[in-house]
């Protein structure tokens, strides 16, 4: 369980020192899907660990998990900029709800620990 979560923290690590250091600009039009995705990334990679730390993570969950909530996220974002709605924000809302109850729940698995 510990090599699993120590293999994702040093691969979140990674992709952010990657992304912060590769001189890649993207155009202001993508900014919203962009959020939504990095939003369901994160959303994916929390809910990972908590599984981990509950030792019921599975594979197969966690990476139609990953790809679902991308497609979701993005057909928001994209049918709401069709409609003129900010329909991408539902998907903000629900991925930083279901983040912070991830981390709340991992936090307190750690402190009991």
């Amino acid at each position: 369980m510990w090599l699993g979560l120590w293999l994702a923290l040093i691969s979140l690590a990674a992709g952010v020192a990657m992304g912060l250091n590769l001189p890649l600009v993207l155009p202001q039009a993508y900014a919203k899907y962009m959020s939504v995705a990095a939003l369901a990334a994160l959303d994916s990679v929390f809910g990972g660990i908590r599984a981990a730390m509950e030792e019921h993570f599975d594979n197969t969950i966690f990476i139609t998990g990953f790809f679902s909530n991308a497609l979701l996220a993005a057909g928001l974002a994209f049918f709401g900029e069709r409609l003129g709605m900010d329909l991408y924000l539902a998907a903000v809302v629900a991925f930083g709800v279901r983040l912070f109850q991830n981390l709340a729940i991992i936090r307190r698995y750690l402190l009991k620990k």
